[in-house]
């Protein structure tokens, strides 16, 4: 063993070199591997194996301990220090923004487990979430990208009004659709003329169903069935306003609700928004809509933020709060054979081995932890501690924090301005590399090396549509 220490525990004494070769050799990679993310090593033995062996592969670097860097210099290598779960998965967002998650390879140097113990154990589940979330991310984008893209010209020209806002210090309360929400359905009933309420358009028709009124009702999903919870939004929630993804499926009458716009942040939305003068609220891109909602009320408020409804869990074959609009389906297919009850256990078995709530709900765990102080959950939540506001004696007035703006414009020449600014975009050098790599995956998600005239040939052909 080395003298030195933590590398006394780490390595070999007589040739720590040799060791990290036999190592590498025993684990065995896949030459197609594009990055590694080594888990702690130590003094970095393996790396120059590493970079040996593979000379056109990232390597990630994550180290436990702030103190503890690798021997030599090994440019090219991304390193960072500290196992805090957040700013890991903060780092490899930035790292790996433009590699394919399934060719990126894990190497752990295990006699770290052994000195490190339980702070190696956190710093590997953080890089296996982050990648579980990433890869269901890329599954999501491949399969709806170019859809996102229709959607988002679609409601560019149906928008006519846009909802402005100014914080506050009010109480928020956040609602999913979960089946904890019919538990606290009665207790938002109470709170509701003194708490703004921010719901998952899914959630609508539990709310309405026992008389409450959202106050912003939050869609960014941008697939076909989405259509059914935006309905119920436009048959029970008069005079609400909506928070939109523009990239979500909404229904063209959407377009006379007064409309919260979401950014998701990239660079080709932000193109289009500011060219077309339409303010917006940046909030990425989050996997589930309950994630964005909370952001959202974060961004409203100062106040107290109190969740409901997302239990990111199935309670037995309650997947969803009652009534829940996909249930008339089920009830329309039941028969003698297949009655409602085993379509239910049916559909709750294949959530569960999806493993999207999992991977969400370690996401929550892991990013508002230090949000602990501001966001609760009105009933038993294995994700926020438990509370209820005290008796809250100030009535809530949204028109002090909300302002209707009408678009006087043609919607027509307003959208194709929005287009013409996306494709001119690329006429600009410092501007088409980042286009290209935003744009690419969500319009050809299985080609490589898609050109500009590409990208901009399939957004001509997916504007002209709505032109």
């Amino acid at each position: 063993m080395c003298d030195s220490a933590p590398g006394a525990q780490l390595h070999s004494r007589y040739n720590p070199q040799a060791e990290a070769a036999r190592y590498i050799d025993a684990v065995n990679p896949r030459q197609d591997t594009e990055c590694f993310i080594l888990i702690e090593p130590g003094l970095g033995f393996i790396i120059p194996v590493l970079q040996n062996k593979f000379k056109n592969s990232r390597i990630i670097v994550l180290h436990v301990e702030e103190n503890l860097s690798a021997q030599g210099d090994f440019t090219g290598a991304a390193v960072h220090h500290g196992a805090n779960t957040a700013e890991v998965q903060k780092f490899l967002e930035k790292e790996l923004s433009d590699i394919d998650t399934s060719v990126v390879r894990i190497i752990e140097w295990r006699p770290s487990l052994n000195y490190y113990k339980d702070a190696y154990v956190k710093l590997l589940s953080a890089v296996v979430g982050f990648l579980k979330r990433a890869d269901a991310e890329k599954r999501t984008t491949a399969f709806f990208g170019r859809r996102w893209i229709k959607n988002f010209f679609k409601n560019l020209q149906n928008i006519q009004k846009i909802l402005l806002y100014k914080e506050e210090n009010i109480p928020v309360i956040v609602t999913g659709s979960g089946p904890g929400l019919e538990d606290v359905l009665p207790v938002i009933g109470k709170l509701q003329d003194n708490c703004l309420i921010i719901a998952a358009s899914s959630s609508v028709p539990a709310l309405s169903h026992n008389g409450i009124k959202a106050d912003i009702v939050i869609a960014a999903d941008g697939g076909g069935w989405a259509l059914s919870h935006i309905n119920e939004f436009l048959r029970n929630c008069d005079n609400s306003s909506l928070a939109v993804n523009l990239c979500a499926a909404l229904p063209s009458r959407c377009g006379g609700a007064p409309c919260l716009i979401i950014n998701d942040g990239s660079f080709w939305q932000n193109i289009v928004l500011h060219e077309m003068e339409l303010p917006s609220v940046i909030i990425g891109q989050k996997g589930t809509v309950s994630a964005s909602a909370i952001e959202l009320a974060l961004l409203l408020s100062t106040g107290n933020i109190y969740t409901s409804g997302m239990d990111l869990s199935i309670n037995d074959i309650k997947t969803h709060a009652r009534p829940y609009c996909f249930d008339k389906l089920l009830y329309e297919r039941a028969f003698r054979f297949s009655p409602f009850y085993s379509q239910s256990f049916m559909r709750s078995a294949a959530l569960k081995e999806g493993g999207s709530m999992k991977i969400y709900s370690s996401w929550f765990k892991n990013n508002l932890s230090s949000l602990e102080s501001r966001v609760f959950s009105l009933s038993e939540n294995n994700i926020f501690t438990r509370s209820i506001p005290e008796k809250l004696t100030n009535k809530k007035d949204t028109g002090s924090i909300f302002k209707i703006v009408k678009l006087n414009k043609d919607p027509f020449e307003f959208y194709k301005k929005g287009v013409s600014a996306l494709l001119n975009a690329f006429d600009r050098e410092n501007y088409r590399e980042t286009l290209k790599n935003e744009l690419s995956p969500l319009l050809f998600s299985e080609k490589e090396n898609v050109t500009s005239e590409e990208i901009k040939k399939a957004v001509k052909e997916i504007a002209s549509h709505y032109g």
